[in-house]
């Protein structure tokens, strides 16, 4: 509910925006004669996605490293709680080794 409330407001201006701009614009890409013509709204927005994009491959290439480093932490935490687990079970008694100290014998 609360994405809906968020996303409202922000959908009206772009409706507002894509009705309010819709004279025909040239739009050419420089080293070649290719060029088109479509409604100014539309280009700017087609603009905006691919830059909006373009920015979040960009943020998600430089998150690898971190998530990587987490998925490693996670893996070492989940191998140390099983290694615990595997040294509680083991009984007390089992681990101590019974060891005979000779009394020391004092002087006569």
């Amino acid at each position: 509910m609360l994405r809906i409330i968020l996303l409202l407001p922000f959908l009206i201006v772009l409706v507002a925006f894509a009705l309010s701009n819709q004279q025909t614009v040239t739009l050419g890409i420089w080293p070649t004669d290719l060029t088109v013509e479509a409604p100014l709204s539309i280009s700017v927005l087609i603009a905006a996605a691919v830059f909006f994009f373009l920015g979040a491959l960009f943020v998600w290439f430089g998150s690898v490293a971190a998530r990587s480093r987490a998925a490693r932490a996670e893996r070492r935490a989940a191998y140390l709680e099983e290694e615990l687990k595997a040294r509680n079970a083991v009984p007390a008694n089992a681990t101590r080794m019974n060891m005979v100290v000779p009394a020391l014998a004092g002087p006569k």
